[in-house]
């Protein structure tokens, strides 16, 4: 076992004995997700250790877009830059999206109220996106036909259909509702308002977690080549490296 970790679970037992009483996950899983780090009591540690971030390769451009469901040029970003390139170039590129924007959080008691720049419609459309990135690996897509479309909200429960045939809708609606949603959101508004330099605007996007004016036009303008250009490792082909030689058996010849 590695050294973070085993230090990251003696941190847990030592701090948060009272609240293992109701844990049902064994400590294996208690950063396996936002829910079961709050069930056993351990969100603070397991996002201070940053356990449950998926592994990178160090030569993967990260690309993050900060932005909220209903800004036109968020969508517009999203649907016609941002998606496209990720289909080409996930090879090579990670994405994370933050469905916050421009929002104002309030504490209530042991949770949170939300102001969305675009009212309550924004506020229930983030908190969906939110929990879809939480529950399934084909968020992105579910997004990206909700954004595609004349209705967000309307579209959301379609897209997931079309998507996922594991997910029920149900399931996401409880998270949107519920405690587990709230604390998602939550942690959107800490990253959001994290920013260095703050936010301006949205959509404001980060590469590899650095923000220039210079880099922001770049990615609006051709995140294809932003991040091609960007990339250390092996140029692959779609970036113009040399590709092998494919045989293809269901050419349509001339007759």
């Amino acid at each position: 076992m590695k050294t973070p970790l085993l230090l990251l679970l003696l941190t847990v037992v030592l701090n948060v004995q009272c609240a293992l009483s109701s844990c049902p996950h064994p400590p294996s899983q208690w950063c396996s997700s936002l829910e079961s780090a709050l069930q056993c009591g351990v969100l603070k540690q397991c996002r201070e250790s940053n356990f449950t971030r998926s592994h990178q390769t160090t030569d993967e451009v990260e690309v993050v877009l900060y932005y909220e469901s209903l800004c036109p040029g968020c969508r517009m970003f999203f649907t016609e830059m941002l998606f496209p390139t990720w289909l080409m170039l996930k090879d090579i590129m990670s994405v994370t999206l933050v469905p916050y924007g421009n929002a104002q959080e309030k504490p209530d008691g042991q949770k949170y109220i939300f102001e969305c720049q675009h009212g309550e419609q924004e506020c229930l459309s983030n908190m969906i996106e939110t929990c879809l990135l939480n529950m399934t690996d084909v968020a992105y897509q579910i997004i990206y036909c909700m954004e595609s479309s004349t209705d967000v909200i309307k579209a959301a429960k379609s897209c997931l259909e079309l998507y996922s045939t594991e997910l029920r809708w149900d399931r996401v609606m409880s998270c949107v509702k519920g405690d587990v949603g709230n604390q998602l959101m939550h942690q959107n508004a800490l990253k959001t308002g994290a920013l260095k330099p703050p936010h301006q605007y949205v959509p404001w996007v980060t590469i590899n977690g650095e923000h220039t004016e210079d880099m922001q036009d770049k990615a609006l303008n051709s995140l294809f080549t932003l991040v091609c250009s960007m990339y250390k490792g092996p140029k692959i082909p779609a970036c113009g490296g040399e590709a092998k030689p494919k045989r293809y058996r269901s050419y349509c010849h001339k007759e």
